[in-house]
């Protein structure tokens, strides 16, 4: 990669390796924000090393927690978090930088509507284009005062939180991690049980976290199909040590990779396969991807999954022969970080891949609908985009060409990737936004190259 952020990726002869993956991204953000809210030290091991993690590492120490890096390197680190606990969390002197981080807002902007201070979230000009309006109105009926620019919609975003806040019962219109998490985070502080209802479930990770830590937290699975999560608040946080997995969305480049390489075999060590979360892996195989799942030596997947602890697996893929298939709404939320990935595996499955309302790929990083059509397009894949839905004619070649991240993490990665079983050499502008998530990426790249 050039200083100026331009990675060039030559075509590979075979693909060979075994890789230790980043901490999961999600893992790692609501591991620091729940170790901030207990009273006392947890120890988070294994983390992502991502600037988005960065990010969040700094929203709490900005709110006077202790978060030392106690151990580092291959992309990941081990975080040492001593917090006073959520009553002793003070207010910050600055505004709170979330860099590209929607995460980092979104959890935090839940964390801060229960504490009796004023905050001032923003980042950078990515960051300052998403939505916040989907926290902001159930946050308000909780009691916090929340106020955004362009009528409430866009960050930056100032939380004046309330002590106690009030219980809710809320349905979320739009399925969405981020907006329940801060619903859940924000319920800690509320007086009696706060509920939050989605018609997709989606990952689970704040839950188990939750639940881990000593906070009672319920699933009712309803008749309608909605999926209902009730937590008790006014409960104390415990802080505990966290082993955090590898990201499943960082391996999915990898799982690509070597389905849709003519000469591969791979290794992921210790990846995350939260059944929440592994539906990248559950499609690829329906797509015919060969797959192999084994226990990791030190994973809770050795044990009945009891919904607290991360299970994990190591995962084995080797050059397959795909096809193509039809996502619908409910396969697309279970996958929608992985959906550019996935898009890249369908230019090279037979026959055509459908992938259905897809529209919350407008509102990431970049409109990745569009970025992900334009940088196939320009390496020869035949893709079209239909309002919200997307539509691939696999089998193709792909050729050479320049293509543009649009300064997103997961299509600079997602085009990197096709540079590997190109015809010609794939560029990548704007690559450097890799360190977003993946830090190690084009290292690790270079390093399967046999």
């Amino acid at each position: 990669m050039s200083p100026a952020g331009t990675s060039t990726v030559t075509p590979a002869a075979r693909l060979r390796g075994e890789l230790r993956l980043p901490g999961d991204k999600s893992v790692s953000h609501r591991a620091l924000i729940l170790a901030a809210l207990a009273n006392g030290k947890s120890r988070i091991s294994g983390a992502g090393d991502g600037a988005d993690i960065r990010s969040t590492a700094g929203i709490m120490r900005a709110l006077g927690v202790t978060v030392e890096r106690v151990a580092e390197g291959e992309g990941r680190v081990d975080y040492l978090v001593t917090s006073p606990g959520a009553d002793g969390l003070r207010e910050p002197d600055d505004i709170l930088d979330c860099g590209n981080s929607g995460t980092s807002l979104r959890l935090a902007a839940g964390m801060l509507a229960g504490l009796p201070m004023t905050c001032l979230l923003t980042g950078d000009d990515s960051l300052r284009r998403r939505p916040v309006a989907r926290i902001i109105e159930p946050l308000r009926r909780m009691g916090a005062v929340l106020h955004a620019r362009r009528h409430d919609s866009l960050p930056p975003l100032t939380v004046v939180g309330t002590t106690p806040l009030q219980a809710v019962d809320y349905s979320t219109p739009v399925p969405s991690a981020q907006v329940k998490s801060a619903i859940l985070l924000a319920g800690l502080r509320a007086e009696g049980q706060t509920t939050i209802r989605e018609h997709v479930a989606t990952r689970d990770h704040t839950e188990r976290m939750l639940r881990a830590r000593g906070v009672p937290i319920r699933r009712e699975d309803q008749d309608d199909g909605q999926v209902a999560w009730t937590v008790q608040g006014g409960v104390e946080v415990r802080a505990i040590d966290q082993r955090v997995p590898g990201d499943i969305s960082a391996a999915a480049f990898w799982l690509v990779a070597g389905a849709i390489h003519r000469d591969a075999e791979l290794t992921l060590r210790d990846v995350g396969v939260n059944p929440t979360r592994r539906a990248v892996v559950d499609i690829l195989r329906t797509m015919g991807a060969h797959i192999e799942e084994l226990p990791a030596a030190a994973s809770a997947a050795l044990r009945v999954d009891d919904g607290i602890g991360e299970p994990m697996a190591d995962l084995i893929v080797r050059s397959s022969e795909l096809h193509g298939v039809d996502l619908g709404p409910t396969e697309v939320a279970a996958a929608i970080d992985e959906i550019p990935i996935l898009c890249l595996a369908a230019t090279r499955a037979r026959g055509t891949t459908v992938i259905r309302g897809a529209g919350e790929l407008r509102h990431k990083e970049s409109d990745r609908l569009e970025g992900i059509a334009a940088g196939l397009r320009a390496v020869g894949a035949r893709i079209d985009v239909e309002g919200d839905d997307l539509r691939i004619e696999g089998g193709d070649d792909l050729r050479g060409a320049v293509t543009d991240s649009l300064d997103d993490h997961r299509l600079a990665m997602t085009f990197a990737v096709a540079g590997l079983i190109a015809t010609d050499e794939v560029t990548i502008e704007r690559s450097g936004s890799a360190a977003v998530s993946y830090p190690t990426f084009f290292h690790d790249l270079q390093g399967v190259r046999a």
